[in-house]
């Protein structure tokens, strides 16, 4: 990033709890030296891929897709299990899950030689690439072994005077071993804190290979607390800051992902590299801390355009507001102006049908008694319309969440973020193939089975 201090925003949005999430500083320090730090947001507040019959408008409703890989000045090794000769690919496809709480998509990777398994969620809202590490200050229940840099033969800790880490701020924070560290933390308490280093990252594909990317940034995470799930080892940042693996896979990224709620679909994926196809309707975007800024112009549910003012979306020239996309983000947050005209057209659908609930932890939540799967078929779609055309349409499972058994709630809240406005969260994003190129500055939408992507 250009700045040394931002704000992400980074929410889950959980049946049993939301959170919201505020982080993070990033430090440099010398032992020796006069301390010295760097602060760099973190992980943000709360998919493009094609098929033979695609067509550049978006079907309504339909499932979610997105996919994007780049190559640019690196050495990407592919390994094919099935071939002897390793060869250069400008195509890179990860494996995702959804995690077992619904809250985010978990993709799958290795790091280290000899290679460990790990799992991290995906968050286009921050950009450093962190797992827990050994020795274990503190860390919280993964599903993965805990990596442990002593046993990889191609860890390397980064010192404090590379000019890639961060050492333009002041900070007492001092490694007696002149070591670049990082810290983050979040409003709930949450923290992970460590050294910055580089490593190989070992990407699993659909097709039973590897791709290996060699010395790759990312915080080797020794102290680690707050309320993660017991499944994800730590957090792969694809914003379009500095430290984001993205900016060495070269222009192009995507994610297509299924239902956040079924850990079962195995079609989920990430895609980098130049190869990567954008397709659907697609809509501009600019950078500004990081954040992927998109123009939205309107909200219709059903056929009816609700009455809000485009300028409620904009960013101010001050940079505060606006509307950004966020894979890292589980509901979406709409500001107050945007938010109202929704929930007044959401209370006249819904609440002459349904018995209104009250959900203490978030008061005023649009909640009632009944299910999403049987209540709610044939629920007007909700569409977000960007600018260019580009349509994101969420239907009933995308617009809902069940919370219990026999309670749903509505899977947008007013934001009450005070430097970004809105945010348009992964729930928001089911069932498309979600697409950045990074050259072109554009985001496809393509509503598509990730499944089909794969043939």
């Amino acid at each position: 990033m250009s700045i040394t201090t931002s704000i992400f925003f980074h929410s889950f949005f959980h049946p049993l709890f939301f959170t919201t999430l505020l982080s993070v500083s990033v430090t440099a320090t010398a032992a020796a030296a006069a301390t010295t730090t760097a602060t760099a947001a973190s992980t943000a507040a709360a998919a493009t891929a094609t098929t033979a019959s695609a067509t550049a408008t978006d079907p309504k409703p339909g499932p979610l897709v997105t996919g994007l890989i780049n190559q640019d000045t690196i050495n990407l090794e592919r390994r094919r299990r099935t071939s002897r000769a390793a060869f250069i690919s400008d195509e890179i496809h990860a494996d995702m899950v959804a995690d077992d709480r619904g809250q985010a998509f978990l993709v799958n990777i290795s790091i280290g030689r000899p290679p460990v398994p790990q799992l991290v969620s995906i968050d286009t809202g921050s950009d450093l690439l962190w797992v827990q590490c050994r020795p274990c200050a503190n860390c919280f229940r993964q599903s993965t072994p805990i990596f442990d840099p002593s046993e990889s033969s191609t860890y390397m800790d980064l010192p404090y005077h590379s000019p890639i880490c961060p050492n333009s701020l002041h900070n007492k924070n001092c490694n007696p071993r002149n070591q670049c560290i990082y810290k983050e933390s979040y409003a709930d308490g949450s923290t992970t804190s460590g050294n910055l280093a580089t490593e190989d990252i070992v990407f699993e594909t659909s097709d039973q290979g590897t791709v290996t990317v060699s010395s790759v940034l990312f915080g080797c995470g020794h102290s680690n607390r707050g309320r993660f799930d017991g499944q994800q080892s730590g957090i792969l940042g694809l914003s379009a800051g500095d430290k984001s693996i993205v900016s060495r896979l070269g222009s192009r990224f995507s994610y297509c992902i299924g239902d956040l709620f079924d850990p079962h679909y195995i079609h989920n994926h990430l895609a980098f590299g130049d190869g990567v196809k954008m397709e659907g309707s697609s809509t501009p975007f600019q950078t500004f801390n990081g954040f992927y800024y998109v123009t939205l112009l309107g909200i219709s549910l059903g056929e009816t355009r609700l009455d809000i003012d485009p300028a409620v979306f904009q960013m101010s020239e001050s940079g505060l507001g606006g509307v950004i996309m966020d894979s890292g983000t589980t509901a979406t947050f709409l500001a107050k102006d945007g938010f109202i005209p929704l929930s007044n057209e959401i209370r006249k659908l819904v609440g002459v049908h349904f018995r209104r609930v009250i959900y203490r932890p978030i008061p005023g939540w649009l909640c009632y008694k009944g299910k999403v799967n049987e209540d709610l078929r044939g629920f007007p779609a909700l569409t977000f319309h960007f600018a260019e055309g580009a349509e994101l349409v969420l239907d009933a499972n995308s617009l809902f969440v069940q919370k219990n058994q026999d309670v749903f709630c509505l899977a947008i809240l007013e934001s009450n973020l005070k430097s970004i406005g809105s945010v348009i969260g992964i729930m928001a994003q089911q069932h498309y193939n979600v697409a950045y190129d990074l050259i072109g500055k554009r985001v496809y939408f393509q509503r598509i089975d990730c499944e089909l992507l794969k043939d």
